[in-house]
């Protein structure tokens, strides 16, 4: 099942699906003469184009909602050619890079206020402090990190990322922005992305800190394995077994799983049951559907639009995207056929 998957990906129109197959499931070399064609093929593809259409002359973003417009802003659109595996020390995408750095790493960032209640929590200014744990959506510098190291655009401002992660991690490894005093838990949608771009960053920079945190990130997402309350074991949310793509700040199940493959934490066992659940997803053809999605395509600006259609949804057709980090996942998980 798996070769005839694998032969039929290696077909797709899209470079990207192609780049991710045989990058991350058949381990080819990225640096040998085809892939670096192939990455080229990413780089001029009418996908990875119509994702970078909204730049000025200067090469930044023309959006006036920002950055972290949802899902056009710079933000969102360097996380997608990140995904889609874009080449490398891109120029041209340097002051997208700089744009998005620029907003989270603002004079804001650097201010904290005690809060008791989650009234007081809306009145300062900055990040505040309640029950002695920072109330920041770090999902939003969590995954500038990991699309910056991605793309090979770090500079000497990406390090500030990394501290201002670090300063706010939670005494359980994670992150959450719940302003409510009584929350004392770290949210899956604000650690996943955090922990993916600490690991990333330190692979990028061999950075022994940043995979430390990573690893203490991780816990959350195992310590309930990947999907099920501790104190119960019953489903966190319904969302978390539904396959989407692109995943954006959200959490599912796939995404918890690659995001430890990453990390290289995916061989801990209490992995297994959310891996059972991914295999038990697969269609009869070999692949795996986009179940629910985020996202409407459209030119407009508007929120929730994203410049390009990926793939829609469908409980009965396997989405590409997310059969090609199926197959990354259980590549790595040793559960894939041979």
């Amino acid at each position: 099942m798996a070769s005839q998957i694998v032969d039929r990906l290696l077909k797709s129109d899209e470079p990207s699906v192609r780049w991710k197959l045989r990058a991350e499931v058949l381990r080819e070399p990225a640096d040998s003469a085809a892939m670096r064609r192939l990455r080229e093929q990413v780089r001029r593809s009418p996908r990875a184009q119509a994702l970078l259409k909204a730049r000025g002359p200067d090469g930044r973003s023309l959006l006036s909602k920002g950055v972290y417009a949802k899902w056009q802003g710079s933000h969102w659109v360097l996380a997608a050619l990140a995904d889609l595996g874009y080449p490398p020390g891109d120029e041209a995408l340097r002051p997208m890079a700089e744009q998005v750095q620029e907003a989270w790493l603002a004079d804001d960032f650097y201010q904290e206020y005690e809060a008791t209640s989650k009234a007081s929590a809306y009145n300062g200014r900055g990040v505040p402090v309640m029950q002695g744990r920072y109330r920041r959506c770090a999902s939003q510098q969590g995954n500038a990190l990991r699309s910056i190291c991605a793309l090979g655009l770090v500079n000497d401002r990406t390090p500030r990322l990394v501290e201002r992660l670090l300063h706010w991690q939670w005494p359980d490894g994670g992150w959450n922005c719940d302003k409510n005093a009584a929350a004392d838990t770290s949210a899956f949608a604000e650690t996943l992305l955090p922990m993916r771009g600490l690991a990333a960053y330190a692979n990028s920079r061999a950075s022994t800190e940043a995979h430390q945190a990573a690893r203490r990130a991780s816990e959350v997402l195992l310590s309930r394995r990947l999907l099920f309350r501790r104190t119960n074991g019953a489903l966190i949310h319904k969302e978390f077994i539904r396959l989407h793509y692109p995943l954006y700040w959200h959490y599912d199940v796939l995404g918890g799983l690659r995001g430890l493959a990453e990390l290289g934490a995916l061989a801990d066992e209490r992995a297994a049951d959310a891996l059972d659940l991914l295999e038990s997803k697969r269609l009869p053809d070999g692949g795996w559907p986009a179940e629910s999605r985020y996202y409407k395509t459209s030119d407009a600006i508007a929120l929730g639009n994203d410049y390009v259609d990926w793939g829609g949804t469908s409980i009965r057709r396997l989405n590409e995207w997310t059969t090609v980090d199926a197959l990354y996942v259980l590549r790595v998980a040793n559960r894939l056929d041979p």
